[in-house]
């Protein structure tokens, strides 16, 4: 499909989705949750693939099949959360007719003048792929659901002064629940993400060995995701989760420990062991292996000998 094609495809408003999907129009204009339990909605209504002008939250209790999150698809073998930006293209396959669960759209800028509109791009998960959802134990599948609950019954009764308020805090406890449930994600997921950490260690070493790094410079954080096919933002936050750094820093120690390799069993000069580590000026590559060791090239060499 072409990119006009996609962009004819876009909601900027909760009511156009409404629409498409048969549904009354939202209960306020800037928030909707949609209560698809048993099933009812087809979801497969929507323009596949499609652009929304605002944040979705969805948990699938039985989804299947696979989800498009940017320019792939992922496979979904069980159901879970995810969570997309205003402006990210999304679709399915189509295939799977179960879309029980719940979804929860709001617009920008109904977090106007609240703290949660600038602390919600905190939140590393909305820059996750499908593939990279939430899945949740069954006591957790209850706390989420009962929050969607009760942001349900808040836009069914009286809209008045509060209630934006009260969306918003439900919303905020939400996002903050996702953001440990993420975190033991990590942790239960060892063996995935040791798995991750090995093909990871194994690229790089790849990149240096196959002289990648004099042909197109030092490796960068999303080369690295494109590699694992995982989105940088998962990988970052699951190398801290396991080993207290980021991405970057990852990439950094790898480059220093080829660079005392070189230094110590080669007669390069300092400016050839930098090009032959990806780097255009040799002081960049000073300032940062005295950054990491607390030497100079020129110092650990002589250290070394």
């Amino acid at each position: 499909m072409e990119k006009d094609d996609i962009a004819s495809h876009r909601f900027e408003s909760l009511s156009g989705v409404h629409k498409v999907l048969g549904l009354p129009a939202p209960l306020h204009p800037l928030v909707s949750l949609i209560n698809n339990a048993n099933n009812s909605v087809d979801l497969n209504k929507l323009p596949n693939p499609h652009i929304l002008g605002f944040y979705k939250i969805a948990y699938k209790q039985n989804f299947h099949g696979q989800f498009r999150y940017g320019q792939r698809f992922y496979d979904f073998e069980e159901g879970g959360m995810f969570f997309v930006t205003p402006n990210q293209i999304t679709a399915h396959d189509g295939l799977d007719s179960d879309h029980s669960g719940y979804t929860l759209l709001f617009h920008p800028d109904f977090l106007l003048g609240n703290p949660l509109a600038k602390k919600i791009r905190e939140y590393g998960f909305f820059s996750y792929s499908a593939n990279e959802s939430l899945h949740l134990s069954e006591i957790e599948k209850e706390t989420i659901i009962s929050i969607f609950k009760i942001i349900e019954i808040e836009l069914q009764g009286r809209i008045d002064d509060f209630s934006q308020d009260v969306i918003i805090s439900q919303l905020e406890l939400l996002l903050n629940y996702a953001n440990r449930f993420y975190k033991r994600q990590f942790i239960t997921r060892k063996s995935v993400n040791n798995d991750l950490l090995q093909r990871m260690d194994d690229i790089l070493n790849d990149y240096y060995n196959t002289d990648k790094s004099i042909e197109t410079g030092i490796p960068t954080v999303h080369y690295l995701s494109e590699e694992l096919n995982i989105t940088s933002g998962y990988l970052s936050d699951m190398l801290r989760s396991i080993t207290g750094l980021n991405a970057q820093q990852h990439i950094h120690l790898k480059l220093i420990e080829k660079a005392k390799e070189m230094l110590s069993v080669t007669n390069l000069s300092i400016s050839e062991v930098a090009y032959n580590l990806g780097f255009e000026h040799p002081q960049s590559f000073s300032k940062l292996f005295r950054l990491k060791t607390n030497l100079s090239p020129v110092e650990f060499r002589k250290s070394f000998n």
